[in-house]
């Protein structure tokens, strides 16, 4: 009977370290530029901010990404220029954790470009 408590307890652990991993480990950070097109809160059991900036004159130059709940500042700017040219901060996760967001990429600060 220890022996299985000590297995559970080494699972959880696991699990703990995994998912304190992915959450606070960044895998890359930088710019990207574009026209802000979309920006929307969605979802049926989990709302996540979803949005999308364009990057050229093709569909396939877009650049999908999600802002966190706890992101006021950038939340508000996003729905304050819709339709303008922006540079957004982010930063990459490994992995998607479908509660925070459907993409890896997560805004952090929002400029209005000139």
């Amino acid at each position: 009977m220890k022996i299985l408590f000590k297995i559970f307890i080494g699972i959880l652990i696991a699990i703990a370290l995994y998912f304190s991993f992915i959450y606070f480990v960044s895998y890359s950070e930088g710019v990207r530029a574009g026209e802000l097109v979309k920006f929307s809160y969605k979802g049926i059991l989990f709302k996540t901010w979803e949005g999308e900036i364009s990057q050229g004159v093709s569909e396939g130059q877009t650049f999908i990404f999600s802002v966190e709940d706890n992101e006021k500042e950038v939340i508000k700017n996003l729905n304050d220029f819709q339709g303008k040219l922006v540079k957004l901060h982010y930063f990459e996760r490994f992995k998607t954790l479908f509660w925070l967001g459907d993409t890896k990429y997560f805004i952090t600060k929002v400029e209005v470009q000139n």
